[in-house]
């Protein structure tokens, strides 16, 4: 049975135009996967815990001596990682924040990082390889090359980074620039941008539900 992990990260809720994005990709996957399921975990609303040394030193402590706060925090970590490991194709919205990527997407991610188990290396393919991998992103300007502010992206190179060195090998982008052309009077001469960006999206999507 087709299993899709599907996460979301954003602050804006309704407004979110990443979570709208990620919903036409989910709807187009239900249709192609009538019988497949869907697990959502949104990232926004019940963030992951942060990397602290607890939950590293828990990694280097035998299971009979870990300390209860060790225990909890391996648990945690292992219940991200069974999503992932159980899902075949992955979902995930990345909206720029200050050039960056939010927070709890970051600590999800930090839950997924385990050298010498889930890293790709000579002797393990990763643990994302062979799930077909899409990123939602979104920006609030442009940072296209001639843009401006071009360079100023840090969510797309970091996550393409991340999740090759995780082992995926069927990765793709799908992103949506000045969204806030049409809440910000300053931007109002981009709107077009917006709107040729998002139409753009929604056809990616949908034609990446079937690649």
């Amino acid at each position: 049975m087709a299993h899709l992990l599907h996460l979301d990260s954003s602050i804006a809720g309704d407004n979110s135009v990443s979570r709208a994005v990620a919903r036409e990709y989910v709807a187009s996957w239900q249709e192609k996967h009538p019988a497949g399921v869907v697990t959502h975990r949104d990232l926004a609303a019940a963030p992951p815990a942060h990397l602290d040394w607890t939950a590293v030193s828990a990694g280097m402590t035998p299971e009979d001596q870990r300390t209860p706060e060790q225990a909890e925090a391996v648990k945690a970590r292992e219940s991200y990682l069974a999503e992932v490991a159980a899902a075949d194709e992955v979902v995930i919205t990345a909206p720029m924040y200050n050039w960056s990527l939010p927070t709890p997407l970051k600590a999800w991610i930090d839950q997924l990082v385990v050298p010498g188990r889930t890293i790709a290396d000579p002797d393990n393919p990763g643990l994302l390889h062979g799930k077909k991998v899409t990123v939602v992103t979104t920006q609030g300007g442009s940072y296209a090359a001639g843009a401006p502010k071009e360079g100023w992206d840090h969510v797309s190179p970091y996550l393409a980074h991340v999740l090759e060195a995780l082992g995926a090998d069927n990765l793709e982008f799908v992103n949506v620039e000045m969204t806030l052309s049409v809440v910000n009077p300053a931007l109002a001469a981009f709107t077009d941008v917006f709107h040729t960006s998002r139409a753009a999206a929604t056809d990616r999507v949908k034609a990446r539900v079937h690649v």
